[in-house]
């Protein structure tokens, strides 16, 4: 009996977060200008042939890689052989240890547990006491240290490096908001980070996939990506509708994503964007582009808020302030109301601002404020994606 071989349809594997699409770096380059004291990368990425699509205000998860010299301070300070074979998972392969480090777990933050059950692994007086202290001396210590500081600061380890390893979290993907619209450039995403130093217990310390990003990853290199929905932030469904925008610094990713695309669909309703950062000289993050946006008319207006060009720092908060009739007219038209950018300060400041123009222009009990910005809420016109 002949036997056929008959072609087998390879069905395309679909790209996600645990299978993530393997983008390769069309661009990547620093947005600020001389003098700046920030480091902001605008990335571009090819999405070309991994069938990605994404919707504007949809987060890109990024997997990165560890510092190759905080790897190799961990090799040399518990002097471990790189080419060890470890494995990161139990049902795992085994893989050289100094790759396990650079690729596949986290050693860049401590969690209570990790460090509870790395004082099994040492004699260390100081750290048994650190962990069975019923006060807050273990969440002071974890604050801004990481392995390597544990490893130097509670030796000698009677640990193996696998027993080290098995303590540690894989490592987990970061998630930027997307900062471009792929109806404006198709099969491609685009990237807005801001690079992450700072000093802490005298050692200097760098962002896991910021530096990465800035320092390491190079115009056609590849980067492993998948796309992450973002249900809770996006364009109003019909083009008719105003919308306001405040996305100080690397915040302002989502609305050049918003700007794109409403230009691409000829969008009739209203925009206006409230940017801010340091110096308007070397920090106007995209501000070629946004003055092109406001030239064609794709933006209505634009308000910025340069804290360093002035004696007395002003914020996206106080040009708020500034415009509040106009703010209020816009959001009794109907306008929708969106924050991205950092959770801490700015979103609390704009949130506490909003409430003021709306009690202070409407005429309101600040009650009545609240109930009107929880209706804005719940009808999705009050949007934030904050981090």
């Amino acid at each position: 009996m002949q036997t056929t071989i008959t072609d087998v349809t390879k069905v395309p594997t679909a790209f996600s977060r645990t299978n993530p699409f393997q983008a390769k770096v069309l661009k990547n380059v620093n947005l600020n200008g001389a003098g700046s004291s920030k480091e902001t990368r605008h990335i571009e990425l090819s999405l070309k042939g991994s069938d990605l699509s994404y919707a504007p205000g949809d987060c890109l998860g990024v997997i990165p890689e560890n510092d190759k010299e905080l790897v190799d301070a961990l090799l040399e300070e518990m002097n471990w052989d790189a080419e060890m074979a470890v494995t990161v998972n139990k049902q795992d392969d085994t893989i050289p240890l100094k790759e396990a480090l650079l690729k596949h777990v986290e050693i860049t933050l401590l969690t209570k547990k990790m460090v509870q059950q790395a004082a099994e692994l040492t004699e260390n007086e100081e750290l048994q006491k650190l962990v069975s202290n019923e006060n807050n001396q273990l969440k002071e210590y974890i604050a801004g240290r990481d392995l390597l500081d544990l490893l130097r600061d509670f030796g000698p380890w009677k640990a193996s490096a696998q027993e080290i390893v098995s303590l540690l979290r894989k490592m987990p993907p970061r998630l930027y908001s997307i900062a471009s619209s792929i109806a404006a450039n198709p099969q491609e995403v685009h990237l807005t980070i801001g690079a992450v130093r700072y000093t802490a217990h005298g050692r200097e310390r760098k962002g896991v996939c910021s530096v990465f990003c800035a320092e390491r990853l190079q115009v056609g290199d590849t980067l492993p990506v998948f796309i992450q929905q973002n249900k809770h932030f996006n364009l109003p469904e019909s083009h008719d509708k105003d919308i306001i925008m405040v996305g100080p610094g690397t915040g302002i990713a989502p609305f050049r994503s918003f700007i794109q695309e409403r230009a691409v669909n000829q969008a009739t309703g209203r925009s206006w964007l409230f940017f801010g950062d340091q110096r308007s000289a070397s920090d106007f993050l995209y501000q070629n582009e946004l003055e092109e946006h406001l030239k064609d008319g794709e933006l209505t207006r634009i308000e910025t808020a340069f804290s360093r060009d002035t004696a007395q720092k002003v914020y996206v908060q106080h040009k708020m302030l500034e415009n509040s009739k106009e703010i209020f007219e816009w959001l009794e038209n109907g306008a929708y109301f969106y924050v991205c950018g950092d959770k801490q300060n700015m979103a609390k400041d704009v949130h506490n601002t909003l409430l003021s123009v709306i009690e202070k222009e409407g005429v309101m009990t600040p009650e009545a404020a609240e109930a009107y910005l929880n209706d804005m809420q719940k009808q999705g016109r009050y949007q934030r994606d904050v981090y």
